[in-house]
């Protein structure tokens, strides 16, 4: 996937239409950190693409995920996954990390969310301290998914939309 089109779907996912100039904070690895205006008030968000994605597809859309801080609505760590294709309704996700730590997100069209915020701070902090990331889902069609994510960098990435967005850890 073109950097072009990431960031035309990245801007698309979080903003909508009314997206307005983005400002890249710095690459960590996998993780690209930036802000953006939303609805005229500062956004920050990071996000990297899976390491490996393993299922018995034959055509799989972006695979990403997404780290989102909304400051003007007092919503941080709010975070999303693009599954590159619809879920079986009404499933979940799993998420591990390091194979141990297990959340569960809610599922709706291609992407996944954490049930409340609380959830969205209790996996931000885990993924800061966590090394692989594992989310497994189902498709619509019954296909199984696994997808890995390293989290080297997400640290780094998350400082810098925290001291952007003046969000704690």
């Amino acid at each position: 996937m073109t950097l072009l089109r990431l960031g035309i779907l990245l801007l698309a996912v979080i903003s909508g239409p009314a997206a307005a100039q983005d400002v890249g904070l710095g690459t960590f690895k996998a993780w690209e950190a930036y802000t953006f205006q939303e609805r005229g008030k500062l956004a920050c968000a990071i996000w990297a693409p899976a390491s490996k994605s393993t299922g018995k597809y034959k055509r799989r859309g972006d695979v990403m995920l997404f780290v989102t801080h909304r400051p003007g609505v007092k919503r941080f760590n709010e975070i999303s996954f693009e599954t590159g294709y619809t879920y079986k309704q009404d499933s979940e996700v799993t998420v591990t990390i390091d194979k141990k730590k297990i959340f569960k997100l809610f599922t709706e069209a291609e992407t996944a969310w954490s049930y409340a915020a609380k959830d969205d701070a209790a996996l931000a902090k885990a993924m800061r301290i966590g090394q692989v990331m594992t989310i497994r889902g189902e498709s619509k069609r019954g296909t199984k998914t696994l997808d890995t994510f390293k989290l080297a960098g997400f640290t780094a990435a998350h400082n810098a939309i925290n001291k952007a967005c003046k969000a704690k850890k």
